[in-house]
Formats: structure tokens, C-alpha cells, sequence
């Protein structure tokens, strides 16, 4: 093989194989009477473990010392690792394939990377213009990308997310945008708003505290201030021992 087939072959450039020869990963083929370079399936299979080795994160010296402590290996056996390699990465990408599926299904409607269990509670909730329902949504997106909420959580909250009557509450909340903290309809609609929590999803919320440190805060920041306080007595029946 010429150096352009077996870049071809592993899925390099001919300029990272030129670089690696010239760091010392991967050794200087033989040249043909023609001064072109011969490489073999050993080069090939050498070449791989470099690309797999530096794709996983590894600096060209820990890719080095890995190498160093293969030499001598039987070819069958590095090629039956590669093989078993490349069966990993295949399970991967179908499962990557899968959780993509998932989204496009449920039609997240924004094309926010969500997990599949948060995508397919979003899909269950009616369509709105409601700026405090957007806030939640971006606030359960946050969530689970930090893995603070799950499939648990979610699964309780189904039919929450269904219920015309949650909408409504939004609403109610949207209204309190320019109102003052002491507005009289802040203490009903936090008690509604709470009442409407099924009592599975306040066993599946953790007991301890907010569950980032410093969202709350954070959160709260983001309302106006008869809303903050609507939200605020919310996330304290959250975290308190069994609703507030």
C-alpha cells in the first residue's frame, strides 16, 4: 500500500501518517525502487491503534508508551482486539442512532439535545406562548444534562405535563410578572402549584437541598419578583419532608 491507500484505509490524512512517523509512532516503511514507501497490514493495523488510541484522549506520549508495551504481540491478536474495538464502537453508534430516533419522534419542537425520557415528557405537553412555561422547560433541560433528573422524575411527571389544568397555572403565573411580592394571589397559586404535584414526584426529588449548588438561587433570578416568590415557596415544599 502507498501512503495515501493506507491513510484511506484507517481514516487519516496522509499528513497525520507523515506526522506520526516523523514523532516516532509509527515506524518508516521500506521504499520501493521508486522511492515510494511500501506499507504493510502491520502498518495498517499499527496506524489504527494509533488513531483509537488518540481519539480516546491520549497524548502522543501515553499513545507511545501503550504501543511500546504491545510490541511484540501476535498480529492475529491485535487484529482480534481491533475487531472487538470496532463491535464496541458499532454498539455505540446504534445506541447514539436509537436516542436520536427517540427525539426525532417525540419532536422536542426547538431541537434541544435532551435525554429521550425528558423528549418524550416534553411531547406530552400542549403547545403554549407561555413564558413561564418556557422557563420550566429550560430549567428541566438544564436538569437533565446534569443528570439531577431522570426517567423516575419524569415518568411521574406524564401525566402532569398532559394536563390542560398545569397550563393554566403558567398563565396564572405569567400574570404576576409585573405584580408586587405582596400580591394576594401569590400565596393560592404557589398552593395550587404544589397540590398539583403528584406525590411520586416529590418521593423521586431529593430531600437534602437544592441539588445543584447555587441554582435556586440562580432560578430565581431569572422571575420577576412576585413570580420569584411563587417559585421560591414551590422549590421549599420541593425540598422540604413531604409537601409545605
Amino acid at each position: 500500500m502507498r501512503i495515501g491507500e493506507i491513510a484511506a484505509l484507517v481514516g487519516v490524512s496522509t499528513r497525520a501518517v507523515r506526522h506520526y512517523h516523523h514523532v516516532g509512532l509509527l515506524p518508516e516503511p521500506e521504499r520501493r525502487p521508486n522511492g515510494y514507501r511500501a506499507y504493510t497490514v502491520r502498518d495498517a493495523v499499527q496506524l489504527a491503534r494509533v488513531r483509537r488510541l488518540t481519539e480516546l484522549g491520549l497524548g502522543l506520549d501515553e499513545v507511545r508508551d501503550v504501543l511500546a508495551d504491545d510490541a511484540g504481540r501476535d498480529l492475529a491478536e491485535v487484529l482480534r482486539e481491533l475487531d472487538a474495538d470496532l463491535a464496541r464502537q458499532e454498539a455505540e453508534l446504534a445506541e447514539r442512532r436509537r436516542r436520536l430516533a427517540v427525539l426525532l419522534a417525540a419532536g422536542p419542537g426547538d431541537g434541544e439535545p435532551v435525554s429521550p425520557a425528558l423528549a418524550a415528557l416534553l411531547a406530552k405537553a400542549p403547545a403554549t406562548d407561555s413564558p413561564a412555561a418556557a422557563k420550566d422547560r429550560e430549567h428541566l433541560t438544564l436538569l437533565d444534562a446534569t443528570g439531577a433528573a431522570g426517567e423516575e422524575l419524569y415518568s411521574v411527571l406524564g401525566p402532569l405535563a398532559a394536563d390542560p389544568a398545569v397550563l393554566a397555572l403558567y398563565e396564572r403565573l405569567d400574570e404576576l410578572a409585573g405584580a408586587a411580592v405582596d400580591d394576594p394571589r401569590i400565596g393560592p397559586l404557589a398552593e395550587a402549584m404544589v397540590a398539583a404535584v403528584p406525590d411520586e414526584a416529590f418521593a423521586a426529588i431529593p430531600s437534602d437541598g437544592p441539588v445543584i449548588p447555587g441554582f435556586g438561587e440562580a432560578l430565581l433570578a431569572e422571575y420577576a419578583p412576585a413570580q420569584a416568590e411563587v417559585v421560591r415557596r414551590v422549590m421549599a415544599a420541593f425540598t422540604a419532608e413531604g409537601r409545605a
